[in-house]
C-alpha cells in the first residue's frame, strides 16, 4: 500500500475517532446523530455541484450504501443504549475489518498479501480484546454490536465498488453521502417527529461539526479504498480505536489499564504489518 494511502487513512482514523467521542457526548445519540447527517447532506450536496457526476454504472451503489448507512446509523445508536460502550464499540468496529476483507473477496475478487492477512488479524484481534472484562462478554448488547459491525463491512465493500466503478472517487462520495444525509432526517421523522428535529437543543453546533469532520474522514476512507484492498483500509481506519483511547485519556479523564495498552501494542503491530 503506498505510503500516501496509509497517511491519509490513519488521519481518517483520527477523524473517526473525534466525531465518535462528540457522538458519545451527547444525552440523545439518535438526535446527535441526525443532525449530523443533516451537516453531511448540505456538505455533500454543496460539493456534488462543482464535480461532474460520477459513471452510471456506480449509481446503484451509491443509493445501496446510502440505505446501508442509515440501517449502520441505526444500529449505532441502538448498541450505544442497551450495551455497555466499552464492550460495544470494539466489537462493532473489530469485526468488520475481517468481514470486510472476506466480502472484498468474493464480491470483488481482493486478494491480499499473508502479512497484510496477519495485520488484520491482530488489528480485529486488538480491537475485540478490549471489549471482554473479567473474560466475561455482557450479552444484551452483543446482536445490536455485531449488527452495527455487519453493515459496517456491507457499506464499505459497497463503496469500494462502486468508487472503483465511478471513475470519480470524491464524485460518488458526495452524491453518496447527499443521500445518506437527507434519508436519515425522514427516518427519524418518521419515529419521532420533525418538531423534534429541528427544534434548538444544547449540542446543535457541536452536532453539526461532527457531520463535517465524519463526512471528510470517511471521503479519505471511499478515495483510499478506489486504490488499495479494502480489508487492509478498514483494519488501518480501525486504528481509530488508538486514537479514542488517547483522546479518553487526555480530555475525557479515562485510565490506560495495562490490558488497555497490551491491545493497542498488538493493533500498531498489526498497522506495520499493513502498511
Amino acid at each position: 500500500m503506498p505510503f500516501h494511502i496509509v497517511l491519509l487513512i490513519l488521519f481518517a482514523a483520527f477523524l473517526h475517532a473525534s466525531w465518535n467521542a462528540l457522538l458519545r457526548a451527547g444525552a440523545d445519540r439518535l438526535w446527535s446523530m441526525t443532525i449530523m447527517c443533516l451537516a453531511v447532506a448540505i456538505a455533500s450536496a454543496f460539493i456534488a455541484v462543482f464535480l461532474a457526476p460520477p459513471a452510471q454504472a456506480s449509481w446503484f451503489y451509491v443509493v445501496l450504501s446510502a440505505v446501508l448507512h442509515v440501517f449502520y446509523n441505526l444500529f449505532l445508536v441502538r448498541s450505544y443504549k442497551v450495551g455497555d460502550l466499552g464492550q460495544t464499540y470494539p466489537i462493532a468496529r473489530g469485526s468488520s475489518p475481517i468481514l470486510i476483507t472476506l466480502a472484498a473477496s468474493v464480491f470483488a475478487g481482493e486478494t491480499v498479501s499473508t502479512h497484510a492477512m496477519l495485520g488484520i488479524a491482530l488489528v480485529s484481534g486488538g480491537i475485540i480484546s478490549l471489549a471482554f472484562h473479567k473474560r466475561r462478554l455482557a450479552v444484551p448488547g452483543l446482536p445490536y454490536a455485531l449488527g452495527t459491525g455487519f453493515f459496517i463491512a456491507a457499506y464499505s465493500v459497497t463503496d469500494g465498488i462502486g468508487a472503483r466503478l465511478s471513475g470519480a472517487p470524491m464524485a460518488y462520495t458526495a452524491w453518496m453521502c447527499a443521500l445518506w444525509g437527507v434519508l436519515m432526517p425522514l427516518v427519524y421523522i418518521g419515529l419521532r417527529s420533525s418538531r423534534s428535529l429541528f427544534s434548538l437543543r444544547p449540542g446543535f453546533a457541536i452536532a453539526f461539526l461532527g457531520g463535517l469532520v465524519s463526512l471528510l474522514a470517511y471521503a479519505i476512507i471511499i478515495y483510499a479504498m478506489a486504490y488499495a484492498p479494502m480489508g487492509a483500509v478498514s483494519a488501518l481506519r480501525e486504528t481509530a480505536v488508538l486514537f479514542a483511547a488517547l483522546i479518553g485519556y487526555f480530555f475525557l479523564g479515562e485510565a490506560l489499564t495495562p490490558r488497555k495498552l497490551l491491545a493497542c501494542a498488538v493493533i500498531a503491530l498489526g498497522t506495520f504489518l499493513i502498511g
